[in-house]
């Protein structure tokens, strides 16, 4: 999210988690606050491979609740991170040597479509791999979730299943929602039992 009339369009539809990107290269890189940040929906910080110090400034600085860890971090840093007060969210490639891994320090997993770049690809990749997952850590799915996906989300009933990722399918330039489409989505989303949602 980077627009300050578009957050508040989004975060009015009852959006749980906003994320803001704070990697430079990407094109939805926030360099300042905007000129209003979500005060119901919980603030999530992306990063990618930062400096602890540097993420630790900026979630003070933007008023962060999450950080979503999307690199190389180790179990080690997401316990400071954690222990400095903030929850976090560690990016894992959707394979399942990764899925079966018995031990991250986060408080939710983000499953993601493997890819060689940082960041989402776009794309889902193959909901089966989730049998993989026994942790005990909930997650949220990404990677290219779209409008004609809502039948097959509400589908899923895997016990550690906290929520849904919204992003490029969703937009209608980087960082910038399409508030319409994202409404008529959520709603058939929440037809039946449902889990929470997730815009950055």
């Amino acid at each position: 999210m980077t627009r300050a009339d578009n957050i508040r369009q989004v975060e009015a539809l009852g959006i749980d988690l906003m994320g803001f990107i704070f990697y430079p290269p990407s094109p939805r890189y926030v360099r300042e606050p905007p000129a209003y940040l979500p005060t119901r929906a919980k603030r999530v910080g992306v990063f990618v491979d930062a400096d602890k110090a540097e993420m630790l400034e900026t979630a003070g600085r933007f008023g962060l609740d999450y950080l979503q860890l999307h690199g190389t971090e180790s179990p080690e840093l997401c316990a400071e991170l954690r222990s400095a007060g903030y929850r976090i969210i560690k990016a894992v490639r959707a394979l399942p040597q990764e899925l079966e891994r018995p031990r991250w320090e986060a408080d939710l997993l983000l499953f993601d479509t493997p890819t060689p770049a940082h960041g989402g690809s776009g794309q889902p990749f193959n909901w089966t791999l989730l049998q993989h997952y026994r942790g005990e850590i909930p997650f949220l799915l990404s990677g290219g979730i779209g409008a004609e996906q809502a039948a097959a989300l509400r589908a899923i009933r895997h016990p550690r299943f906290a929520g849904i990722d919204l992003n490029s399918r969703f937009e209608c330039a980087a960082g910038v929602k399409e508030v319409p489409r994202l409404c008529t989505f959520l709603s058939e989303l929440r037809a039946e039992p449902h889990p929470s949602a997730f815009s950055s």
